[in-house]
């Protein structure tokens, strides 16, 4: 008789990525947290382009030089933002409402591969997606500011560096969101808490005292993220962070949270 030979399997790891991409990819609110952010990150950057192109002829000087084309071009992340957030929070939080955090945690019972396995699925379909929005806002945006001659191009210093910005930016807000949404464990509160950090927290601190302002401004998860996307070194409540080690700030708070949320998701009862 011939020794039956043993069945090849793939490895866990290979297997988690592979059920959380069917998940993801089948899911309708992926669709519409996308095409929301699309809207949002295309559309309102061509507005704001648009309006400064009617205003352009009685800017001074100063305001003139003072101008970010590429940046300008790339506001609408601060639409596109929030239904990253969502979407990252529905990574996780769709399973705890839909009842099949179980069964999925019973499959792979190393529960931070799990949460791995999301981050991976997530970081590309965010990438990709990204990167699209972010390019067609860029170019969207400059081919209305041709007329006012304060156009950039792709190749001018630090524009290359704005448009990946973004990307980056949203990619790593959707991952604070997958954390919140896993420590969290429901879809409201976590989409409230990632709201509150990104755009409720920043407007809190303008009750601080001007000195303090300075000194923690900056600091916040949403100033240090967005320091990539612009040239613009001061916000309304002081200097910005460079824009590499404000973007590396934001990541240690993102690594704070998922690894906050990989503890709980290995700790506790699903």
């Amino acid at each position: 008789m011939t020794a039956t030979q043993p069945l090849t399997r793939r490895p866990i790891v290979a297997d988690a990525i592979h059920s959380e991409w069917v998940k993801l990819s089948t899911t309708r609110s992926t669709y519409w947290a996308l095409l929301t952010a699309t809207v949002g990150m295309t559309g309102f950057g061509a507005l704001l382009c648009a309006a400064y192109t009617r205003h352009d002829s009685g800017l001074t000087p100063s305001a003139r030089a003072a101008f970010d084309p590429a940046a300008y071009s790339l506001s609408g992340f601060f639409l596109g933002q929030l239904a990253v957030a969502v979407l990252g929070v529905l990574t996780i939080t769709g399973e705890y409402a839909g009842g099949t955090i179980r069964p999925t945690l019973a499959a792979t019972p190393q529960r931070t591969t799990v949460l791995a396995a999301k981050a991976v699925v997530f970081t590309v379909i965010a990438i990709a997606t990204g990167t699209v929005m972010s390019l067609v806002a860029f170019f969207t945006g400059q081919a209305i500011l041709s007329s006012t001659g304060s156009r950039a191009h792709i190749t001018d210093p630090g524009t290359i560096r704005s448009v990946a910005g973004a990307v980056l930016y949203l990619t790593v807000l959707g991952l604070l969101a997958l954390g919140l949404g896993t420590i969290i464990r429901r879809t409201a509160g976590a989409v409230a808490a990632v709201t509150g950090l990104v755009i409720i927290l920043p407007v809190l601190v303008q009750g601080l005292p001007a000195a303090w302002q300075n000194a923690v401004a900056r600091y916040l998860p949403s100033a240090a993220g967005q320091a990539i996307i612009g040239r613009t070194k001061f916000t309304p409540h002081g200097p910005m962070l460079p824009p590499w080690p404000g973007f590396a700030v934001f990541c240690a708070y993102t690594a704070a949270v998922l690894a906050v949320s990989a503890l709980l998701l290995s700790k506790r009862d699903s």
